[in-house]
């Protein structure tokens, strides 16, 4: 574009040159002609011929001046165009550049497909928040389980393990995902989270075998393991949404021991769906719900404490170290859970 103006500008300088060197002779030559002719003639006449000789070129030089300067402001014209051009090209190219599109969208210019799932249903590049917040989910599904097992809702009881069995893929996702290296770090709590995996359903088939006969002691020991080992799961896959640095709490309660209130664990112990004050113990002072008991000699039971910052931890103590909670109590936040309508 600025070798184009350059090539139309050298043009017009030569053509505006050449037509100033054709005029001027003509010019001079008219001029002479006329002025010999004048000296032959009269005074008066002579006079009169010099004054329309001078107006002549008066009048052949004004147009020279309005044909040269029409032609300057059209080579000005001519520059200026071509330097408005060259500040004006970058600018219009930048306008110009094609916006980047986003994975799954579609340009003019270029296809962004989106990013395909892994063998597991999830996109690679998603964080593992949404997965985390998905586990967390199966929590809520326990606490609906809990309530329809302790009101002794069978046929809501039943639907609970198809609904449970879907969450394999979702497990083994977030254990793949938030461990994926070889390292010894990693290798050992993919291990480890996929043994209590294991164990999760292993204990969810007991729990179906036991609503199937209408086992109650059997289908809470059950639940409790379940939770026991959801419970681990969580805690080793880093999905707690807060961490308890606190090692034991007896020695916070050693000169307020009386502030607690509790029935005697050994005369009066706490059955299942009792709420409960651990009375002992390194989470002495915390309070909770019997989720079950074990009847295979060791006399502890499955704790499901209070919730606090959207969990509620399990833990399995002695049963003399879950005393019965002495006033009035509101129910177990599990009660409150709206049914949903079938």
């Amino acid at each position: 574009m600025i070798q184009r103006y350059s090539n139309i500008t050298i043009l017009l300088l030569c053509w505006i040159l050449r037509a100033e060197s054709f005029a001027q002779p003509n010019n001079k030559n008219g001029r002479t002609t006329r002025i010999r002719q004048s000296i032959c003639s009269t005074t008066t006449t002579t006079s009169t011929s010099v004054h329309a000789s001078l107006n002549n070129n008066d009048s052949s030089i004004s147009e020279r001046r309005k044909f040269l300067s029409h032609a300057m402001g059209a080579v000005a014209t001519m520059t200026g165009i071509s330097s408005t051009t060259i500040i004006m090209m970058p600018s219009q190219a930048l306008a110009q550049q094609p916006q980047q599109p986003t994975p799954g969208t579609t340009s003019a210019a270029v296809t962004v497909p989106p990013q395909e799932p892994n063998k597991y249903g999830v996109a690679s590049n998603k964080r593992l928040g949404g997965l985390s917040n998905k586990i967390r989910n199966i929590c809520k599904t326990m606490d609906e389980m809990q309530r329809d097992l302790m009101q002794e809702r069978w046929d809501l009881v039943e639907q609970y393990p198809a609904q449970l069995r879907s969450y394999v893929p979702l497990l083994t996702a977030y254990t793949d995902s938030a461990f994926p290296s070889e390292a010894p770090s990693d290798w050992g709590l993919r291990v480890a989270l996929r043994y209590e995996v294991g164990r999760y359903f292993g204990c969810l088939e007991r729990l179906k075998s036991a609503v199937a006969k209408r086992n109650l002691s059997e289908a809470y020991v059950a639940y409790s393991d379940m939770s026991l080992h959801l419970d681990r799961y969580l805690r080793v896959g880093g999905i707690y949404t807060f961490y308890d640095n606190v090692i034991d709490n007896e020695k916070y309660f050693a000169e307020y021991d009386s502030a607690l209130v509790y029935s005697d664990p050994i005369k009066d112990p706490a059955d299942v769906r009792d709420l409960v004050v651990l009375c002992k113990g390194p989470d002495k002072g915390k309070t909770g719900i019997v989720i079950g008991i074990y009847q295979d000699g060791s006399e502890t039971c499955a704790v499901k404490l209070d919730r606090y910052k959207g969990m509620r931890e399990i833990r399995v103590v002695p049963r003399n170290w879950a005393a019965k909670r002495l006033g009035e109590q509101e129910p177990d936040d599990v009660f409150l859970i709206p049914r949903k309508a079938s």
